[in-house]
């Protein structure tokens, strides 16, 4: 049983998974200057902007991390699973995660900072 509370197992979790989907947007980006396309700029300046708002959430973390004492390792990886330990308030917990559970997540995250973003700022 976890005595993390939920708010903050989900800040946790976007310590993990922020990182890999900048870590794609940032691939994406070199992928995106290497590649034959005529007009470049608008899907290079689409993936910056992106990228931007996805540092900004991690920086976000990060400080709330810091700030509560809060502190994630990833421990071990495996074909299916990633373990990550949590150091939260003087308790130690050990969490696996699904590998293809973390792709998925991630995922939704770019689809989130690429497009969803954008449709609720429109909305504004």
């Amino acid at each position: 049983m976890t005595r993390i509370p939920e708010k903050e197992r989900n800040i946790i979790e976007q310590a993990i998974y922020l990182p890999m989907v900048i870590t794609i947007l940032n691939r994406d980006l070199k992928i995106i200057d290497e590649s034959p396309l005529k007009l470049k700029k608008p899907y290079m300046e689409l993936v910056e902007e992106a990228l931007k708002m996805a540092q900004k959430d991690l920086m976000e973390v990060r400080k709330y991390l810091r700030r509560e004492n809060i502190k994630v390792s990833e421990l071990k990886r495996d074909l299916d699973f990633t373990m990550y330990c949590f150091l939260y308030r003087g308790y130690e917990e050990h969490h696996n995660y699904f590998n293809p559970r973390l792709r998925n997540r991630v995922e939704e995250l770019l689809a989130f900072y690429l497009v969803k973003r954008l449709m609720e700022d429109a909305k504004k």
